[in-house]
C-alpha cells in the first residue's frame, strides 16, 4: 500500500451537502472558523461536458427527476399531504416513511433548478411547499400519517407522537425535509420551504432534550442529523446542532422506548445492533446494523464535528472507516450484507448472490468518504469514492433513467431485474438528489492548494486565495487514462495543482487489505507539464505541481488502465478460488446475454489472456473484457468435458439493462471453484 503523511485533525467539517450539494457557501452564516480543512468547489462552479458524464446527468434531469415526481403522485405519496391538509378524505396511502421520499424528489428538483432554471418545475415545487405548509399541524409538527388518522396512522408510527421513535421515521421524514428545504432556499431564495422546516425544528427543540420537561430519545433511523446541521448553516441558528448533537449522544446511553413483541414483523428492525444504539456513538469500532443508518450517522457525526468543533467524533468514524473499509465493504463499494435486514454482517461476511448492497447505502458511503478527505486530504478516501461512484451507486439506475435496483448484488441466478418503483422507494428518489451534484466532488482547495480529485472532462471556474482560477479538463476517462488539464488563472502565480493518483493505478486494488491485484502492474503513471515529462511527487494519494502557472499551461496525466485479475482477501468465504475483473475504476461483470447463458458453467484461468476494446454500439457504449474461458459440461455418459468458450464481460453499473438474466462478478479461476447459481428472494422491506 502507498504510504501517506498523517496529518492532525484540525478544525473541522462544515456540511457536506451545504456545500457538495446546494453549493452555497455565500449565504452560510455558520463561523468561518468551524470549517473543513479543504473546501469543495461548489457544484454550480463546475459545466461538465464529459461524453460519460454529461448524458447521465441529463437523463437524470429529463427523465429521472420528472419519473419520480409524477410516481410520487401516482403512488399516493402526495395524496398523504393533501389528505393531511384535508383537501381530500381516505386512509393513509403506503409507508409510514413515505413523505421522505416526496421531500428527497423535491431536493433533486431544486438542484436541478439551480443549474436549469425552469418556470414550470418551479411552479411543481411551489406548489409542493404550500401544500406542505398546509398539512403541517399549527405546532410544526409534520407526519401525514398521523395527522390524516391520529387513530389509525400506519404501522410502526405508534400510538401517539413520538411513541416508537425507534421505528416510526418520524425524525427521519422531517430530516430528509429539512436537507429539501435548504436545496429550495439556495436554489431560488425564497424562504417558504425553509419557513416550515424551522417550525418543526421549532416544535423538536421544544419536545426533546436534556432538561425539565423534555423527552429523551434518538430516532432509530438516522437522517435528522445531517438535516439539522444543514439547518443550522442555512440559518445560523446553533441550537438545531446542538439538538443534532443530542440526538447523537442519546445512542447507547439511552435505552427506553417501546420495542415490539418477538413475534411482531417489525421485530427484526427494532434491536439496539440495529440501529446502532448498543454503544455510545464515540466507542463504537465496529460497523453494525443497517447500513444507511450507519451510513448517515457516520455523515451525521462528521457534520457535528464539523459545526461545533468536536474532534472525538473525527476519531469515531475514523476508526468505524477502517473497519469498514478493511473487512466489510464490496469491490464495487456496495456495503450492507445480509438482504434479511439490509445489514452489515460479521468481519468477511460478504456474500455475492445474498448482497444487499441497497443503493442508498452506496450513496452514504460515497457521501461519507467525500466527508473524510475534506478532512484529511488523503486520496484513499477518494478512491473509495470513486469505486462507489462507477460501480455500486451507478448500477442503482438504469441507462434509460426510469427502471431502479434497491438491491445491487454481485450475483444473479437470471430472477433479478429492474423495477420501474418500490413500494420502499427510497433509492429512486436518493439517487435523482445525487446526481446533480456530482460536479462539486471533482475540485477542492485548501489555501494555495488545487486538488482534482475526479478526471471528468469539462470546466471548473472558481477562486483560489482570491485569484480568479479556470481549470478545463479534456479526458475519456474511465475508458481511457489519459487526461489533459488546462490551466488558465487570471493572473500568473504560484500555487499548487494536486492530482489524484488513483489506487488501482499504483497497485493497490483498495486502501486495505480486502481486496488485492493478482497480477503485477504493467505500466506506471506519468506527468507532463506544458509538453515536458515531471517525476511525480506524491503526497497523501496525490501528485504535487508547485509552480508559478500562466494562462493556458498544461498538464498530462497518463493513467495505465490494463485489465487487472482482483483477489479477495482469504477470510471472504464466497470468493475463495475466484477472481474478479478491473480496468481503471470499473469493476465488470459477466451476464449470460454475452456468454451464450453459460455464465455458471465457465471458469477463467489465470493464464488466459484478457483484452479490452470499446464498444460504442453496446450499452450507451461501453469497454468491454474479452478472452477464452473454459466451459465445462457432461456429455451423454456423464464424462466432464472442458472446452474453450468465448468470453465477454461488460461494467458491473450496466447489468441488467438487457432484461433479467444470469451475472457473475466473481468468476472462478479453475473448474473445481464452479459452483451453481444461487436463488436468492430479495424483498425489499
Amino acid at each position: 500500500m502507498r504510504t501517506r503523511t498523517p496529518r492532525p485533525v484540525t478544525a473541522v467539517l462544515l456540511s457536506l451537502f451545504a456545500l457538495a450539494l446546494a453549493g452555497c457557501r455565500g449565504q452560510s452564516a455558520a463561523p468561518a472558523a468551524l470549517d473543513y480543512p479543504i473546501l469543495p468547489v461548489p457544484f454550480t462552479q463546475v459545466e461538465l461536458t464529459d461524453p460519460f458524464w454529461a448524458p447521465r446527468l441529463e437523463t437524470n434531469r429529463t427523465v429521472s427527476v420528472p419519473y419520480a415526481l409524477w410516481m410520487n403522485e401516482e403512488t399516493g405519496r402526495v395524496d398523504n399531504f393533501r389528505k393531511a391538509a384535508r383537501l381530500i378524505t381516505g386512509p393513509h396511502k403506503g409507508r409510514r416513511f413515505n413523505d421522505s421520499d416526496v421531500y428527497k424528489t423535491m431536493e433533486a428538483a431544486a438542484y436541478t433548478l439551480r443549474l436549469h432554471p425552469d418556470a414550470a418545475l418551479e411552479k411543481i415545487l411551489d406548489t409542493l411547499i404550500a401544500l406542505i405548509a398546509q398539512a403541517q399541524e399549527p405546532d410544526g409538527y409534520l407526519f401525514t400519517t398521523r395527522t390524516n388518522d391520529p387513530a389509525h396512522p400506519a404501522p410502526g408510527s405508534g400510538p401517539e407522537r413520538w411513541s416508537n421513535l425507534r421505528v416510526s421515521h418520524e425524525l427521519y421524514n422531517v430530516g430528509h425535509m429539512y436537507e429539501a428545504a435548504v436545496a429550495h432556499y439556495q436554489a431560488t431564495g425564497k424562504r417558504t420551504f425553509l419557513a416550515v422546516a424551522e417550525k418543526n425544528a421549532g416544535l423538536l427543540l421544544r419536545t426533546f432534550g436534556n432538561g425539565p420537561g423534555l423527552r429523551r430519545g434518538f430516532p432509530g433511523h438516522q437522517e435528522i442529523e445531517i438535516g439539522l446541521a444543514k439547518l443550522c448553516r442555512a440559518t445560523g441558528n446553533r441550537v438545531y446542532l446542538d439538538l443534532a448533537k443530542f440526538f447523537l449522544d442519546e445512542r447507547g446511553r439511552y435505552f427506553g422506548g417501546e420495542k415490539h413483541a418477538p413475534d411482531d414483523p417489525f421485530a427484526v428492525y427494532d434491536s439496539d445492533e440495529y440501529m446502532q444504539n448498543h454503544k455510545p456513538v464515540l466507542e463504537q469500532d465496529e460497523a453494525v446494523g443497517h447500513a444507511v443508518r450507519a451510513m448517515y450517522m457516520y455523515s451525521g457525526m462528521a457534520d457535528v464535528a464539523a459545526l461545533g468543533g468536536f474532534p472525538e467524533y473525527v476519531t469515531a468514524i475514523d476508526r468505524l472507516w477502517q473497519n469498514v473499509t478493511g473487512k466489510k465493504q464490496y469491490l464495487t463499494g456496495g456495503v450492507g450484507a445480509r438482504h434479511t435486514s439490509e445489514a452489515f454482517g460479521d468481519a468477511y461476511e460478504l456474500p455475492n448472490a445474498e448482497a444487499y448492497t441497497e443503493t442508498c447505502a452506496a450513496i452514504g458511503n460515497a457521501l461519507w468518504n467525500y466527508r473524510l478527505f475534506l478532512l484529511h486530504g488523503e486520496s484513499k478516501y477518494m478512491d473509495v469514492f470513486e469505486r462507489v461512484l462507477y460501480n455500486g451507486l451507478l448500477s442503482g439506475v438504469s441507462l434509460s433513467g426510469d427502471r431502479f435496483f434497491y438491491q445491487n448484488p454481485l450475483e444473479s441466478a437470471g430472477g433479478y431485474e429492474r423495477s420501474p418503483w418500490f413500494e420502499v422507494a427510497c433509492c429512486p428518489p436518493n439517487m435523482t438528489r445525487f446526481l446533480p451534484s456530482l460536479p462539486g466532488y471533482v475540485y477542492a482547495t485548501r489555501d494555495e492548494t488545487v486538488f482534482v480529485n475526479l478526471y471528468i472532462a469539462g470546466q471548473g471556474k472558481f477562486d483560489l486565495d482570491g485569484r480568479a482560477l479556470t481549470i478545463t479538463q479534456a479526458t475519456l476517462y474511465p475508458w481511457e487514462g489519459t487526461v489533459k488539464l488546462t490551466v488558465s488563472p487570471a493572473r500568473p502565480g504560484p500555487f499548487e495543482l494536486a492530482l489524484r493518483i488513483p489506487g488501482w493505478a499504483a497497485s493497490e486494488a483498495m486502501p486495505t487489505d480486502l481486496y488485492t491485484f493478482l497480477d503485477s502492474a504493467s505500466g506506471t503513471p506519468s506527468l507532463k507539464v506544458n509538453g515536458q515529462t515531471v517525476a511525480l511527487d506524491i503526497r497523501d494519494g496525490y501528485a504535487r505541481v508547485r509552480r508559478t502557472w500562466n494562462n493556458g499551461d498544461t498538464v498530462e496525466l497518463s493513467l495505465p488502465m490494463p485489465v487487472r485479475r482482483v483477489l479477495a482477501h482469504e477470510a471472504v468465504a464466497g470468493d475463495r478460488g475466484r477472481v474478479a475483473l478491473q480496468r481503471g475504476p470499473v469493476v465488470f461483470a459477466a451476464e449470460s446475454t454475452d456468454n451464450a447463458g453459460r455464465v455458471f458453467e465457465l471458469y477463467l484461468p489465470d493464464e488466459a489472456e484478457l483484452e479490452s476494446a470499446f464498444r460504442p454500439d453496446l450499452l450507451n457504449g461501453v469497454t468491454v473484457v474479452t478472452g477464452n474461458a473454459i466451459a465445462v459440461s457432461k456429455n451423454s455418459a456423464g464424462k466432464t468435458i472442458e472446452s474453450v468458450h468465448p468470453f465477454l464481460a461488460v461494467p458491473y453499473y450496466a447489468w441488467a439493462n438487457r432484461g433479467p438474466g444470469q451475472m457473475l462478478v466473481w468468476l472462478p479461476r479453475t473448474a473445481a471453484a464452479i459452483r451453481p447459481p444461487k436463488s436468492v428472494n430479495m424483498n425489499v422491506d
